[in-house]
Order: structure tokens, then C-alpha cells, then sequence
């Protein structure tokens, strides 16, 4: 697991905001698919979900609630994708976007957390498991989100 920060721009809650218990929802946006993964009760482990594909914003915001009421999910961790040396990129803006909107349209805190090179860890992860390059497609965005989850999880821990 890779050393990254929790970041929690001003326009978006601090972690003073998340609720001591509960599942966490995480989120790896792509432009296709978005990646989605949720925690246990006790924030130890980071199950992948199936990916939802991604059409428009109403859709989305309807499947991704649909999740949260199904696992009774108390916040959502969205993907931050920077660039290897840590400046903004044409997917940061959309996923800053994304967040935001999900802090206008959802009644849970929502967080940003630091992605870089998630999915390349991805699909090695899945290369291991011994899952065939060609079938990784429909696994990775998901697995990223997992991997997401953990390193947002770990930051956790080490402020706790």
C-alpha cells in the first residue's frame, strides 16, 4: 500500500464530519465505468462492487444512492486521480466535480482521496489472483475503488 494524504479541499466536509462507525462507499470515476467498493462495519476491509457504467449524471446519482441505502453506507471516498508528481489533471476537475455534486445531492459526507497509480496496482492485484488480462476490463475500476478505500482507511487509522 503506497503512503498518500487524505485530501479534503475547504468546499468539500474535513473528517471531523464522518460518523465514528459505519460502512464507507468508495468511488474511482472514470470516463466509461466508475469503480465502487464499501467497507465493513468496522472500516478494516474494502470489498469491490460491481461497476456501474457511467451515461449521465442522473443515472449515476441513482445507482450510487441505491448502494449507499443497500449497505447503509455513512460517507463517500471519491478517487482523486492526480498526476504521478501531484498536479491537477483533466480527470482531478471531473472528479472534484463529482464530488461536489454528490455533496449537493446526498446527506453523507463526502471525501476526495489521493489515487495515483490505483489502477496499475489494480490490475496487478487481479493479475495475481490470476484473473486473464483480457477479463481485467470489467474488474479494474472496481478493484481501483477497493484499493482507494484502503489507502482512505489506512489514513484513518493513523489519525485515530
Amino acid at each position: 500500500m503506497q503512503q498518500r494524504e487524505t485530501l479534503s479541499p475547504p468546499d468539500l466536509p474535513d473528517l471531523s464530519d464522518l460518523p465514528s462507525d459505519g460502512r464507507l462507499l468508495a468511488i474511482d470515476p472514470g470516463t466509461k465505468r466508475i469503480g465502487l467498493a464499501v467497507s465493513d462495519e468496522n472500516r478494516i476491509i474494502a470489498t469491490p462492487l460491481a461497476a456501474i457504467d457511467r451515461t449521465s449524471w442522473k443515472k449515476l446519482l441513482s445507482e450510487v444512492r441505491a448502494v449507499i441505502a443497500s449497505y447503509d453506507a455513512v460517507a463517500v471516498v471519491v478517487g482523486l486521480p492526480l498526476n504521478t508528481d501531484g498536479t491537477e489533471s483533466f480527470m482531478s476537475q471531473e472528479a472534484r466535480n463529482m464530488a461536489k455534486k454528490f455533496r449537493l445531492s446526498l446527506n453523507i459526507p463526502i471525501y476526495l482521496q489521493d489515487e495515483r497509480v490505483t489502477s496499475y496496482e489494480a490490475r496487478g492485484r487481479l493479475w495475481e489472483r490470476g484473473i486473464e488480462p483480457s477479463k481485467t476490463k470489467q474488474f479494474v475500476d472496481s478493484e481501483a475503488a477497493a484499493i482507494i478505500l484502503t489507502d482512505f482507511l489506512g489514513g484513518l487509522s493513523k489519525t485515530s
